[in-house]
């Protein structure tokens, strides 16, 4: 099976130089620039602000703070996303990057109440937040579904890479199989590499607990943090609040994740359709290879042709399998991982949503008691500054998303181009191979 050899990992997308970084929400001065999200074109230019709106209602009123600070829900850059992007590039730098993980050495535990495999986690850093150079430890599925949940709860403002489904996925039979093992630590080692090229998300403090601590039990028993009980009682605030002033790029970024996901899930259905109808084909060709070689045993003249086109089908037998294994093991689990990224990078849109409309209802409030204070209402202030962080962190990521997923998929088709480009030369080599046997040799004088 070519499951047990050695899996070739994607590489991490390449980076622009620090001279060509234009931060995700910069503009040049009187120009105005399109976003481009394969095929949907969005206009980069800032969203008109809430104090713009005509006051029609109260609800519509020239909003902006007390003190007379307009309030823009755009979101202008911040200086620590500046920051995050400018070192995302460096840390990109295959000579400068700091910390490499990898995933490996599944083993299964068999014991009383449970059997369950585990995976080798290791780590190579010189980071001064980590005590050691090295460390080895092991892990679990569940172990990496608590890490996730955790930068969840603790990066709300970044999309959070996806694991692979926890259930056996449809048909598969074993769980404990080579080949689902296997297909699962090549996505878990995708899972811990993305989240360590990563220049937020690499510097959690989970990450690093659970890279470096034998034992989690100790950490998992802590209880939901006070940022994740907030974002809860946001979502029940403003569950019934409709956004006034959604930028139109958040929009289009929704709409092209629906559309992408749709796209994929229907290659994943089809490229399962062909592979079982390649499985099926698979086993006609080895009983039909035999068929010939029992014949070549009745024959005199006709023996080593026979016996060549027995051959042959065994030839391609064999060139199917392995393209066959190919599909499963490389081509799907890629379309899987990006239909997964694509519903939790929805679920971080939302939640931004839900900040903005959370800022919203504060500034209308803010509005109507301005001419009783005149104060700075720090509470509305603080709701901008998370929107603006929110709005920075979620363009940075969307780049950083849209490419590695070029290089992923680049690399990707050029694999499985190769690997059909492979099969027929085999095919074709193995049918060639026997056309002497079948032409007519020259009668003995």
């Amino acid at each position: 099976m070519s499951g047990s050899s050695t899996p070739k990992s994607l590489p991490s997308s390449g980076q622009k130089s620090l001279h060509d970084i234009k931060h995700p929400l910069s503009c040049s001065p009187g120009a105005e620039e399109d976003t481009v999200y394969d095929g949907l074109v969005v206009s980069d230019t800032p969203s008109p602000d809430l104090i713009h709106t005509e006051p029609s209602s109260i609800g519509d009123k020239d909003l902006s703070l007390p003190n007379g600070t307009p309030a823009d829900t755009s979101s202008p850059a911040s200086s620590s996303s500046l920051l995050n992007r400018l070192q995302l590039d460096d840390d990109m730098d295959g000579e400068t990057r700091d910390l490499f993980v990898t995933v490996d050495d599944p083993k299964k535990h068999v014991c009383t109440m449970e059997t369950y495999i585990t995976y080798r986690v290791m780590t190579k850093t010189t980071r001064t937040e980590f005590d050691l150079p090295e460390y080895s430890i092991r892990r679990r599925y569940q172990d990496f579904d608590w890490l996730r949940l955790k930068l969840e709860e603790t990066q709300p403002t970044h999309f959070i890479p996806p694991l692979p489904e926890k259930f056996v996925v449809k048909g598969v039979v074993d769980r404990f199989s080579e080949e689902f093992v296997e297909t699962r630590r090549r996505a878990l080692d995708k899972f811990l590499k993305r989240i360590a090229d990563h220049p937020v998300l690499s510097f959690n403090e989970h990450f690093n607990v659970f890279l470096t601590a034998k034992d989690l039990n100790s950490h998992k028993k802590q209880g939901v943090t006070l940022l994740s009980k907030m974002g809860e009682s946001v979502r029940y605030v403003t569950s019934g609040y409709k956004l006034r002033n959604r930028p139109l790029e958040f929009s289009a970024i929704t709409e092209y994740l629906d559309t992408f996901a749709l796209k994929l899930g229907t290659i994943d259905r089809i490229a399962q359709r062909i592979i079982k109808e390649e499985v099926e084909y698979l086993m006609e060709l080895r009983e039909y290879g035999p068929v010939y070689s029992t014949w070549s045993a009745l024959e005199g003249e006709l023996r080593e042709p026979l016996e060549g086109v027995s051959a042959c089908i065994g030839n391609c037998s064999t060139a199917l399998e392995e393209l066959t294994e190919d599909m499963t093991e490389d081509f799907l689990p890629v379309l899987r991982e990006y239909i997964l990224y694509s519903e939790s990078m929805k679920n971080v849109l939302k939640k931004r949503d839900q900040v903005q409309a959370e800022y919203e209802a504060k500034l209308e409030a803010a509005a109507l008691k301005r001419e009783e204070k005149t104060g700075v209402p720090t509470e509305v202030e603080k709701c901008q500054d998370k929107v603006e962080c929110f709005n920075a962190d979620l363009k940075a990521d969307m780049e950083r998303w849209q490419n590695n997923k070029r290089q992923d998929f680049r690399q990707l088709l050029m694999g499985m181009a190769d690997k059909n480009i492979q099969y027929y030369e085999k095919c074709l080599t193995a049918w060639e191979s026997i056309i002497p046997l079948l032409q007519d040799k020259p009668e003995p004088k």
